[in-house]
């Protein structure tokens, strides 16, 4: 008799701890719509540490900067903790420098809950010379790209806004500039 009621107490216990879900259909639902909609957004405006917005539209295959027309775009999705992201800042201050007349470094932070005095820190930390966005707008920019689902993840945009390469994980930044004067060539 005390087994059955040890084993009855037992089953009891799991449909109570594992049988609830906060979640209603309609909430799934919702959630698949809300998402549609995410997707189907195509313009963005970033806020940078700066109080400076970024406006982005993508069209198709492209990554319009509407503030920076006629500029190669390196845009660059990284993280603070992320030990790769740090390693190439470097190389995107000097790419920064040596092309500075025709090619923009735009930095995506995917981190929540930082405010714009740590990424401020952070920037000048590494002394970073380009723009740094902080805004939940980076998070739905990542989503309308396809999730990036790596940092550090960057896209090489032309001066025509037609993504031109895309780089996941650490990139030797002799192959940047490589693609860098390639898109100066064209």
């Amino acid at each position: 008799m005390q087994f059955k009621t040890l084993a009855f107490l037992s089953i009891l216990s799991i449909f109570i701890f594992t049988g609830c879900n906060s979640k209603t259909d309609s909430d799934e639902v919702n959630k698949t719509t809300i998402e549609k909609e995410e997707v189907k957004r195509t313009n963005f405006v970033l806020k940078t540490t700066d109080n400076l917005d970024l406006n982005v539209e993508i069209d198709k295959d492209k990554i319009i900067f509407k503030d920076y027309p006629e500029k190669i775009i390196l845009l660059n999705f990284f993280a603070t903790w992320c030990p790769p992201c740090k390693a190439e800042i470097p190389n995107l201050i000097d790419l920064q420098n040596k092309y500075a007349n025709d090619f923009k470094v735009v930095s995506i932070l995917l981190e929540q809950g930082k405010t714009n005095e740590d990424i401020k820190e952070f920037i000048s930390k590494y002394n970073i010379n380009y723009q740094v966005t902080n805004s939940e707008e980076n998070f739905a920019l990542s989503t309308a790209l396809g999730e990036i689902k790596s940092i550090p993840t960057m896209y090489m945009i032309d001066k025509k806004s037609t993504i031109f390469q895309k780089y996941v994980g650490i990139v030797p930044v002799e192959m940047m500039e490589i693609d860098i004067k390639k898109v100066l060539e064209k």
